[in-house]
């Protein structure tokens, strides 16, 4: 790839106007790390126990709401369903964040490790250990299983931390965060919803708002001055990616687990048209973004209208 030096960015744009000096954003970011940071472990009442009647995640935002099966299943069935689902997606978090370290890590490599872009990546890492140690404790509380990724993207997964393109590593980082943060934006003011459900969520999206902040930039950056070939090839592995993390939102287990005939569940919830809804709105100010600085194109906009994360 081209080297583009500070002066040379400082003249280029997109979509959405001129890019910003790559230290001024990450000083701003190592500042406000400084001021919004939390330590979970202190943080959080983890030895309270489960509250009686209160959901581990928000009715609506559950795979089966609103079905022809959610309306037979008893208030206890679904609130089990909320409990087994909201471990399901922390087991997600924990398995993108990890493949997230891994892509931070190889993004600074031959970058200054004196420069604030380096120092704001290793933060950044330092949250997500956090974020995930956080997310596993969140499981255990809730005494349901962890639910990992099929075996067949937990192994293509590998191949995408070896190969994967700097444009394509920050929009994949931009897909997992922003849908879990919109839910997240939902659950945490919940009074349904148990408190330390709540408390973990409220930590995640005031830490993330600085790590969407991060990856948006990077992109942008990236989208402008990475060759053609490797701008078409971001364009087709995120709407890959797309159709992956669609997939493995929910694991279908959830459904045994909590007594439901599992083809049957997993059939409603493709069919939901709330369901439908509840994920392109998630994605949508992610999609629109992405739309903007030329990434939903050609055959990788068909992809992500597949997953059905795009209307």
């Amino acid at each position: 790839m081209t080297t583009v030096s500070e002066s040379e960015l400082r003249t280029l744009h997109d979509a959405l106007g001129p890019l910003r000096d790559r230290e001024q954003v990450a000083a701003r970011l190592l500042e406000a790390s400084a001021k919004h940071s939390f330590d979970p472990d202190s943080e959080l009442d983890w030895d309270s126990p489960v509250e009686e009647g209160k959901w581990f995640w928000p009715p609506e935002l559950v795979s089966l709401y609103d079905t022809p099966l959610w309306r037979r299943m008893s208030e206890e069935q679904r609130m089990d369903l909320a409990r087994h689902e909201a471990a399901s997606l922390a087991s997600l978090g924990i398995w993108f964040e990890i493949i997230l370290m891994q892509l931070l890590a190889r993004h600074i490599y031959d970058k200054p490790v004196t420069s604030n872009h380096v120092r704001y990546a290793l933060t950044e890492i330092a949250d997500e250990c956090r974020h995930s140690m956080m997310f596993a404790r969140m499981i255990d509380k809730g005494g349901g299983p962890a639910y990992p990724v099929p075996r067949l993207y937990h192994n293509l997964a590998r191949v995408l931390k070896t190969v994967s393109t700097t444009p394509g590593s920050f929009a994949a980082t931009l897909l997992g965060e922003e849908i879990l943060d919109w839910m997240q934006r939902l659950t945490f003011p919940d009074e349904r919803v148990q408190t330390l459900v709540r408390g973990v969520t409220r930590i995640h999206v005031v830490e993330e708002a600085r790590h969407v902040r991060y990856a948006r930039e990077e992109l942008r950056r990236q989208m402008v001055t990475a060759p053609r070939w490797e701008q078409e090839l971001t364009r087709v592995s995120c709407g890959h990616a797309a159709q992956v993390f669609s997939v493995c939102f929910v694991n279908p287990q959830v459904y045994t687990n909590v007594g439901l005939d599992r083809r049957e569940a997993v059939a409603q919830a493709r069919a939901s048209g709330h369901r439908r809804e509840v994920m392109q709105s998630g994605a949508k100010r992610l999609t629109d973004f992405l739309d903007d600085i030329g990434v939903l194109r050609g055959p990788g906009r068909r992809l992500w209208q597949r997953s059905g994360l795009l209307a």
